[in-house]
């Protein structure tokens, strides 16, 4: 089950079946994949580029860095949660391989099933409870205790936006899976 990642196509090649692009809510979620993807990229760059310029900064010129940091901290949460539903798409997550070999089809599929089950119910209250965090911040008007002080509804956006992106992704794998296995015909029982 060594998947390649493929940035492009972030709803093919799942475990439980066929790609999910072909209804409208999966052509959605894949094209904002496709996006978020891309937009984490470079938000990883971004925040090495940040942390490098900060390292030069401070040894060679000597001169405080503040805002560095921290701002690198905020490309990492965004580029880290918002990009977690893309990866979920394509079962990149850590999984363990050892108990696939074992089980024959129709019962690693229930328990393909129900752990996407188990982790929609989580990513659901994560993602209710960042919205409550981010509804604080806004309302009020939380800022970072550092001395550049940035608002904390920045981290808190990414946070739940991303949460209720993997929590629909891992819904839409639900419901997939629940439709039926399905099963390549190398696997298919005879």
């Amino acid at each position: 089950m060594s998947h390649g990642f493929d940035p492009l196509d972030p709803l093919h090649g799942t475990e439980t079946g066929p790609s999910l692009a072909g209804g409208p809510v999966g052509r959605l979620i894949g094209a904002i994949n496709r996006v978020i993807v891309a937009l984490s990229s470079i938000a990883l760059v971004a925040a090495s580029c940040v942390l490098t310029y900060s390292v030069i900064v401070r040894y060679f010129l000597k001169i405080s860095t503040d805002w560095q940091d921290e701002t690198s901290v905020f490309f990492i949460i965004g580029a880290v949660f918002m990009s977690a539903a893309a990866i979920q798409a394509q079962r990149g997550h850590i999984g363990i391989e050892a108990i696939v070999g074992f089980l024959p089809p129709r019962i690693n599929h229930a328990r393909i099933v129900a752990v996407d089950l188990a982790s929609f119910a989580f990513c659901a209250f994560f993602a209710w409870k960042s919205a409550t965090l981010l509804h604080e911040a806004l309302a009020g008007d939380y800022h970072s205790s550092s001395t550049w002080g940035p608002p904390l509804w920045i981290p808190y956006s990414m946070m739940t936006a991303g949460m209720i992106l993997l929590s629909v992704q891992l819904l839409l794998q639900v419901v997939t899976g629940l439709r039926g296995p399905r099963y390549d015909r190398q696997d298919s029982p005879a």
